[in-house]
């Protein structure tokens, strides 16, 4: 099997013929050309219209979200203020109740153990809170 070089080396040529790709590139562009106009759709559809003030409405039934902080020492603090887990368990309850349900951000330290912070979630899934968020801070560059 023999290679044409065009130089006289005597070398394989290392030069790409692109004519075919051109021809190949051509015919699918009129292909496309083509076919495009086909695919519109032809059957007239009224759709409905959709109303602005619902929305508005239900933008302002969005109740406020519960801040729970957990110290380390496993502490807790429903919206700044001090409470304990039994009484964490029925305002959970009552707020699970809500409608519309307010989401619950969950905040911990740094030094606050998971264990603890997986604790508290168990509680508020088991009181019906759907919406449980955790809050962090973005990480400071040096």
């Amino acid at each position: 099997m023999a290679f044409s070089s065009g130089n006289e080396s005597g070398g394989p040529m290392a030069e790409i013929n692109v004519t075919p790709l051109v021809d190949v590139m051509l015919v699918l562009l009129i292909i496309f050309m083509i076919t495009t106009p086909l695919m519109t759709n032809k059957t007239q559809i009224t759709l409905p219209e959709a109303n602005l003030q619902k929305k508005e409405d239900a933008a302002k039934l969005k109740a406020t979200p519960i801040q729970l902080s957990v110290q380390e020492d496993g502490s807790l603090y429903w919206n700044d203020e001090p409470i304990t887990k039994d009484i964490l368990e029925s305002r959970l309850s009552s707020a699970a109740q809500l409608q519309p349900q307010p989401p619950l951000n969950l905040r911990g330290d740094k030094t606050t153990k998971m264990r603890t912070i997986n604790e508290i979630t168990k509680i508020a899934q088991a009181q019906g809170m759907l919406d449980i968020g955790y809050v962090a801070t973005k990480e400071k560059k040096r």
